[in-house]
């Protein structure tokens, strides 16, 4: 099962199971673009796209890096600290 298909099958069904962007105020924005570091003279670093923030009340709540199925668990974890890093979001390691 590749990335596209993890996303369609598996994360995007269980998002709505679990309620968000159904339940009132919870939202999921989906390839999030992560702005790149500023570099000086007006300029920033490549940007990065997450494929999952979830925002609770305008909260950004949680990061989610989706990878192909056949992938440990933690393949994308380093990727979504990055991520959520960047976008000034909370983690836990």
């Amino acid at each position: 099962m590749n990335e596209a298909e993890t996303r369609a099958e598996l994360i995007d069904p269980a998002l709505k199971a679990a309620g968000w962007g159904v339940i009132e105020g919870s939202r999921i924005r989906r390839e999030v673009i992560a702005p790149g570091r500023l570099i000086g003279n007006g300029k920033r670093a490549q940007s990065d796209i997450a494929d999952y923030v979830l925002v609770y009340r305008g909260e950004k709540l949680a990061v989610i890096e989706a990878k192909k199925r056949d992938l440990p668990d933690t393949e994308g974890l380093g990727q979504a600290k990055k991520y959520a890093e960047k976008l000034q979001t909370r983690y836990h390691s």
